[in-house]
Order: C-alpha cells, then sequence, then structure tokens
C-alpha cells in the first residue's frame, strides 16, 4: 500500500473518531491540531501534526507554534515535543495522528509538570516608554529678540490696535503734513510776486508741483499696501 492510500485511509478514519470534537481542527487534508485540555485550563496546550508526502513511512512534522502556547515557555515546549518524538519512533511506519494525541492528552499533567506561565506580551504601559523616547532638549539657541524700551513700546502701542496691526493709511499723515507745508509757501510766494508776472507764476507753481510730488511719491508709495 502507497503511503498516499495510508493518509486516504488515516484522513477518514480521523474525521470519523473526531467529528463533533471541537478540540480537533483539520487545517488541510494532511495537517491538524488538537487542543489538549479545556479552554481556560492554565495547562492546556495545543499540538500541530503535519504529514509529509511519504508519512507514515517517515516522520511527520510535530510542532508547537500556535498562539495558543504563548504561555508556555520554550524548555516545556522542547520536552513535551521529545516526549512525541519517543512516541513516533516506536509507532513509526503506521497510521499514528490519532495516537499521538491520544498519548498527549493521557499524559497531559506529566507533560505540563514544570510548567508556569510566561507572559511574554509587554505591557502597554512598558511599549509606550521604549518607543516614545524622551524628547531631548534642542540645543539651539533661540534668536534674541530686539528688545524694546518702555516709552517705544507705549509709543508702539498707542500706534497699533488690539491685533498690534498699525491703522490703514497711517503713514499718509506725515504726507498731509508736509501738503500743508507747501500750500502755505505757495500762498506766501504768490502775496510777494508782482500779479502782473503771470507766466513766472505759473512757472513758479509747475517747479514747485514737481518737488511736490518728488517728496510725496516716497510716502505714497509705501502707503499703497495699505489700501
Amino acid at each position: 500500500m502507497s503511503a498516499n492510500e495510508d493518509q486516504e485511509m488515516e484522513l477518514e478514519a480521523l474525521r470519523s473518531i473526531y467529528e463533533g470534537d471541537e478540540s480537533f481542527r483539520e487545517l488541510s487534508p494532511v495537517s491538524f491540531q488538537y487542543r489538549i485540555g479545556e479552554n481556560g485550563d492554565p495547562k492546556a496546550f495545543l499540538i500541530e501534526i503535519s504529514w509529509t508526502e511519504t508519512y507514515p513511512q517517515t516522520p511527520p512534522i510535530i510542532s508547537m507554534n500556535a498562539f495558543f502556547n504563548n504561555t508556555i515557555s520554550s524548555a516545556v515546549k522542547q520536552s513535551i515535543l521529545a516526549k512525541l518524538q519517543e512516541a513516533v519512533e516506536v509507532n513509526l511506519g503506521t497510521a499514528m495522528t490519532y495516537t499521538l494525541f491520544e498519548y498527549a492528552k493521557d499524559s497531559k499533567e506529566q507533560l505540563m509538570e514544570n510548567h508556569h506561565p510566561v507572559h511574554s506580551a509587554t505591557s502597554i504601559s512598558n511599549i509606550i516608554s521604549v518607543e516614545t523616547p524622551n524628547t531631548a532638549p534642542s540645543s539651539k539657541k533661540k534668536d534674541k529678540k530686539e528688545q524694546l524700551s518702555k516709552a517705544q513700546k507705549r509709543k508702539l502701542a498707542d500706534k497699533t490696535d488690539h491685533k498690534g496691526e498699525l491703522p490703514r493709511g497711517w503713514n499718509w499723515v506725515d504726507v498731509v503734513k508736509v501738503c500743508n507745508i507747501y500750500i502755505s509757501v505757495f500762498k506766501k510766494l504768490l502775496q510777494l510776486l508782482p500779479s502782473s508776472n503771470e507766466i513766472y507764476i505759473f512757472h513758479f507753481l509747475s517747479f514747485n508741483l514737481w518737488i511736490l510730488l518728488g517728496c510725496l511719491f516716497p510716502f505714497s508709495c509705501s502707503a499703497c499696501k495699505y489700501f
């Protein structure tokens, strides 16, 4: 009888024996799990057996890497696997999956006598403390801001609004002052000149207007952005 035929017969037998058994689980036609012990039992463990292509003429692969066994120490796992390997050698060449599961069930207390639960999961607080390092103080020195005197601060506060911004058109005050000065100068010069010299008055006004515009231009350019 070939290995495939042996495996087919054993598969049918396992399905028949463990039908309705919640501890048994068929992962695939060649891979099976069995929970030894009830849920909530601190000494319960899970065995996984997988068949090779030449099983049962060659040993199956036995594993305890399931998450269910995460509280069992490596030493205890190795001890259980060693005991199961001894049973494999005795039954090599025959269908042994059922035999191995039953051997583990019958020897549960002996196999787990040295078991002490291992809490491998790191607490959340420890994870946070490890993954979130303390923020080191910045080695860069902050640029020092220019310190204003009390008088300068008071003068600045008088000019700004509640948001610390200068009012719209604030620098047009100086423009108006310059205009008033030139207007008063024009009036005095017109009074001194004879009324018959109209042409001179016209050129004089044009010349002074040109000067006035030249003086006001810097003020007007800087003030345009506020309108």
